[in-house]
């Protein structure tokens, strides 16, 4: 299994041109902020002191989420990849068995996940360090890397379920360019999740990522919320809702309360890829 995690993650680097299209929705993102969004959200908060911080570490957030859900997914086409050209079936032939080749897939794509946030975070650290003099703490950076691995697990394993169906690179292509398209707007990126419509908070509330945007928002700015609004926590409880560091079921929800959240969802959907795959193993082997 090690030697197909190996495999996986070395075809997905050596496609230079591959690893940068699947950066090409964050790199959007990121250049959209710093053209056109940055300049009239800094105006809506210039009452605020330190907002330049504020707002470079919440599209930081939310672009390391649209980075590990579009990367991780561009490391599963390798998977679409072999069920087309059935090189999958060969792989079978060895010892390896289904329930363990899948999971090279999906670990593989983990790796892919965790390196490419790593890449874009170091960049976009980097960039607002020497613009706004950006700092992180070393507690936050841990957090981050941490988080990093969360995500980018989440990220997997709800792309699988997505494409379990899918085996034609064609059609794989297709939805990545919709899935790229559609999670800016479902992470809360081009638009604060409090300035939705009620329907499309629903629909943000009912996304996977989003609660990994708001993990990444509450580590990254707490340090900087906690100053600015030293002295009104209502005004940060309604400052949080609205630029979605926290998700509002009926009330904000705790940090707690959103890692429960995602480690069902984690959970769930890992099962929902495994468990047909399992069938599968317990076929074969008859």
């Amino acid at each position: 299994m090690l030697a197909l995690i190996k495999r996986n993650c070395r075809l997905y680097f050596r496609n230079h041109s591959g690893v940068l299209l699947s950066l090409l929705s964050a790199g959007i993102a990121f250049v959209l902020y710093l053209v056109f969004l940055k300049a009239g959200m800094h105006r809506e908060w210039s009452q605020l002191p330190q907002t330049d911080q504020l707002l470079d570490s919440w599209l930081i957030a939310g672009i390391l989420v649209l980075t590990g859900i579009s990367t991780t997914l561009a490391g599963l086409g390798q998977l679409v990849s072999d069920r087309e050209r059935q090189v999958d079936r060969d792989l079978l032939l060895t010892d390896v068995g289904p329930v363990r080749l899948e999971l090279s897939y999906l670990v593989s794509a983990t790796i892919v996940g965790i390196v490419m946030q790593l890449a874009m975070f170091a960049g976009m650290w980097g960039y607002f360090s020497f613009t706004d003099g950006l700092r992180f703490s070393g507690a936050q950076l841990l957090d981050v890397v941490g988080l990093m691995m969360i995500s980018a697990g989440l990220a997997t394993v709800v792309n699988a379920l997505i494409i379990a169906r899918i085996h034609t690179i064609d059609n794989f292509g297709k939805l990545a360019t919709i899935i790229g398209t559609a999670t800016g707007f479902l992470v809360g990126l081009y638009l604060p999740v409090g300035s939705l419509p009620t329907a499309a908070q629903t629909l943000v509330k009912l996304t996977p990522g989003s609660y990994a945007a708001s993990l990444y928002r509450q580590v990254l700015m707490n340090d900087t919320l906690n100053t600015v609004f030293a002295h009104s926590s209502i005004a940060q409880n309604d400052f949080e809702r609205l630029m979605g560091v926290r998700i509002n079921w009926s009330g904000l929800l705790t940090a707690s309360q959103t890692y429960q959240i995602i480690c069902y969802i984690l959970v769930s959907c890992l099962l929902l890829v495994l468990i047909p795959v399992w069938r599968q193993q317990l076929q074969w082997r008859r």
